[in-house]
């Protein structure tokens, strides 16, 4: 069957007005967090820690793929061999299996005493290109069709010249062996996630200017069908999405937030220039993943506005008898979001701002700043500007 990942590319990169827009669901969780990556199950309550199991994780899988709103569906390799190869999930449905292809070590966040985010990534993979397409060591040219042919791989820059250097020469090597085995990827850019006494002062210049001074030297053949990158707000979204119109621009959803948060960050990216979605917490930790999936669909397809979105889903969430965790008034508002798998969320809501409203915040007198004082500010700057 045609996959609508390939028939949207094609049009967007033909046409950069198109409307068009890729929806994944990020069910990968389990490469980063350990028992807690299914999320909570249903039966659990405060004092019990009670979470999904794996098996019960991956029938909502089935579930998300089997309704056909989303794209990707993107993966870690144990469960890619069980849906995609043995099951044969994907065989007559347009949604294409996705595998995350490395595992960097600031997501590897095992709970209690686990640090591993705190500290500057390193790249490493546990999966292998040949484990994803066939399931097997080594794969002879007629198997690597059975399996998943695209994968995410995903780096960290953290302004440490030796630490970054070793970033992207791990890339390269996967570049190199992903196009010697026809296999292709898309690109997952983080935040700094530890860049010790020199955290950059502008993080979504940094992030931007890092993706295109990377992919530069990387010709057609080799470079990712499109990017997964922290939404830093529309004027870093207009500059990168402006720059170079082959590349497609793709936001990753961060923590879970309000169903507000999810909603608009979609709206808003679409409208400054990404053509992709990537959402995992934000599917993963709702009421109803495929009701809430239904809408961010609508979202995405110019179909309704965040609002509405939201009106509609605490609606069917009410037809289907399920209790909604926050009321109406307090989903519609901005909520708490971290951009990265071990960030941590600021607290409390803000109201929803009429359009063109601004926060007036007085600039410092630069003159007097320490870099390090000029940095945060700068950080605190993006997150009045992202609610």
């Amino acid at each position: 069957m045609p996959k609508s990942l390939d028939l949207k590319l094609a049009r967007i990169l033909a046409d950069p007005a198109c409307r068009d827009f890729i929806l994944a669901d990020a069910k990968d969780a389990d490469m980063a967090f350990g028992l807690s990556a299914p999320g909570k199950s249903p039966e659990h309550h405060a004092d019990e820690a009670r979470f999904r199991t794996l098996q019960e994780y991956r029938q909502l899988m089935r579930e998300i793929v089997a309704q056909g709103l989303i794209d990707i569906l993107l993966m870690s390799a144990s469960t890619n061999e069980i849906l995609t190869l043995q099951e044969r999930l994907f065989d007559g449905s347009h949604v294409t299996p996705a595998v995350r292809a490395n595992d960097t070590t600031d997501i590897w966040l095992a709970s209690g005493t686990g640090r591993y985010g705190q500290e500057p990534s390193r790249p490493f993979r546990t999966a292998t290109i040949d484990h994803i397409m066939c399931g097997r060591a080594e794969c002879l040219p007629d198997e690597r069709t059975r399996g998943a042919d695209l994968g995410l791989y995903s780096v960290t820059f953290n302004n440490q010249a030796e630490l970054d250097r070793e970033t992207l020469d791990q890339y390269k090597q996967f570049r190199l062996e992903a196009e010697a085995k026809g296999f292709r990827h898309f690109l997952e850019v983080f935040n700094p996630n530890a860049p010790g006494d020199h955290p950059p002062a502008d993080v979504g210049r940094f992030v931007n200017d890092h993706i295109v001074r990377a992919l530069a030297g990387v010709t057609q053949r080799g470079r990712p069908l499109f990017l997964k990158i922290p939404y830093h707000g529309p004027a870093a979204m207009e500059a990168l999405a402006g720059y170079d119109r082959s590349l497609v621009v793709g936001i990753l959803g961060g923590s879970s937030g309000t169903t507000f948060d999810a909603f608009h960050m979609l709206w808003e990216a679409k409208k400054h220039g990404a053509r992709v979605a990537l959402y995992g917490r934000k599917i993963n930790n709702a009421e109803h993943q495929l009701t809430f999936v239904k809408y961010l669909r609508a979202v995405a397809d110019d179909a309704l506005g965040p609002e509405e979105a939201v009106r509609a889903y605490h609606a069917d969430l009410a037809k289907l008898g399920i209790a909604p965790y926050r009321t109406l008034s307090d989903d519609l508002r901005r909520g708490a979001t971290a951009t990265s798998y071990h960030g941590s969320p600021r607290t409390g809501f803000s109201p929803i701002r009429p359009p063109g409203a601004r926060t007036t915040v007085a600039d410092p007198d630069f003159s007097k700043m320490t870099p390090a004082q000029k940095a945060q500010w700068n950080l605190d700057r993006w997150k009045r500007i992202l609610g």
